[in-house]
């Protein structure tokens, strides 16, 4: 029995083998055929299909200005603050408004003028009382000469007479600078610009009591200047008769000339005043806030159009091409702008290629199909 139960597990051992035999026999053939029984080679995977009709563009060296950004407030140039000269007297009349363009020595304001009036009739009739007075004084003096010379009258008489009649003559000056004195009162009831320029304020009105408040204020000239803050490390760069572009909050672009740098530097924030003229015929106002940049001597710079870059998370892209088509998303560091193109400073070479436009539908590793000019529909899939 022992015999048997041997001869039967040897058998059983040697049947496995043999099948695990047949079973790698089997496997190594199935990795080592063909694909078919016509012996071909496996299909190649499909190319892929471009995802975006693109033009290119090379970057182009161009010379632009270097410009300084700013950014500061419109001022006027100077702003008179004219008040009436007499005090304590009543306006009786408001000539113009704010915003009208006025001329030197133009009226703008009338006071109530009876007091003034009254006061100068009595000195003009001082004036001729102490005239009479001295007509008299000095025909009285003629009179005594006379009697002195044929000895009729004392010396002493002859010395009264000549007083009495400068006596007269002094008095006939003081009525002449008091009636003067009035004059120049009742020039003073009428208010006069004291300069070409605009009214930027008023606060005189009709019956309203003259004197320790402005009546109007008014910009010199119709003159504006934009006070722009620059850096105390950029000062040097900035001479007189540069010229400066400002964009004003409505869009409007201004053209001024820099016209002084301030001899001092804030020492909070180590920034200087430069003070730009401003042309008068401009939609520009006094109070306004606006961004500028001042044109520099030029320098060259390699531009790319602007609809070549990608920004995204705060960064500058463009995409060049790669000899398979494919477009490769590269960071670039941009800098200045004119129109619609962009500096380049550092990330790309001149003689790139690099999609032209549509960038906003492109990731890096995409392939693209190329032609001569930008298609009209670029997001073809």
């Amino acid at each position: 029995m022992n015999r048997i139960a041997s001869s039967s597990s040897r058998g059983w051992w040697l049947g496995a083998a043999v099948l695990a035999l047949l079973v790698a026999v089997l496997l190594a053939w199935k990795f080592s055929a063909p694909a078919d029984a016509t012996g071909a080679q496996p299909a190649a995977p499909p190319a892929p299909r471009p995802s975006l009709t693109v033009a290119l563009t090379t970057p182009e060296q161009l010379d632009w200005p270097q410009t300084l950004a700013a950014q500061g407030s419109i001022a006027a140039w100077q702003e008179a603050v004219i008040g009436a000269e007499l005090a304590g007297f009543r306006v009786d009349e408001v000539l113009v408004n704010v915003g009208d363009r006025v001329k030197k020595g133009q009226p703008l304001a009338r006071v109530r003028a009876e007091t003034v009036d009254a006061d100068l009739a009595q000195a003009r009739a001082g004036l001729a009382e102490a005239e009479a007075a001295l007509a008299e004084a000095q025909a009285n003096a003629r009179r005594t000469r006379e009697l002195a010379d044929k000895g009729f009258i004392s010396p002493q008489g002859g010395v009264q007479a000549a007083t009495a009649e400068q006596t007269a003559a002094a008095r006939v000056q003081a009525a002449r600078a008091r009636v003067q004195a009035e004059q120049v009162r009742m020039a003073q009831t009428r208010v006069l610009a004291p300069d070409d320029g605009v009214i930027s304020a008023r606060s005189a009105t009709v019956g309203s009591l003259t004197g320790g408040q402005d009546l109007f204020k008014l910009i010199r000239g119709g003159r504006l200047e934009w006070r722009a803050e620059v850096p105390a490390a950029d000062l040097d760069r900035l001479r007189p008769g540069l010229t400066a572009r400002l964009t004003l909050p409505g869009g409007e672009a201004v053209t001024g000339t820099l016209r002084t740098v301030a001899p001092t530097v804030d020492p909070q924030t180590r920034n200087a005043l430069v003070y730009v003229d401003l042309p008068a015929q401009s939609s520009a106002r006094a109070g306004m806030f606006a961004r500028g940049e001042f044109q520099l001597a030029q320098a060259p710079a390699l531009t790319v159009p602007q609809s070549a870059l990608l920004l995204r998370d705060g960064f500058a892209y463009v995409f060049k091409l790669e000899s398979d088509n494919r477009v490769a998303q590269t960071k670039v560091a941009v800098g200045r702008r004119s129109g619609e193109r962009v500096e380049i400073k550092d990330g790309l070479a001149a003689g790139t290629r690099i999609v032209a436009s549509g960038v906003g539908f492109l990731n890096g590793g995409d392939v693209v199909r190329v032609v001569e000019s930008a298609p009209a529909a670029s997001a073809s899939k």
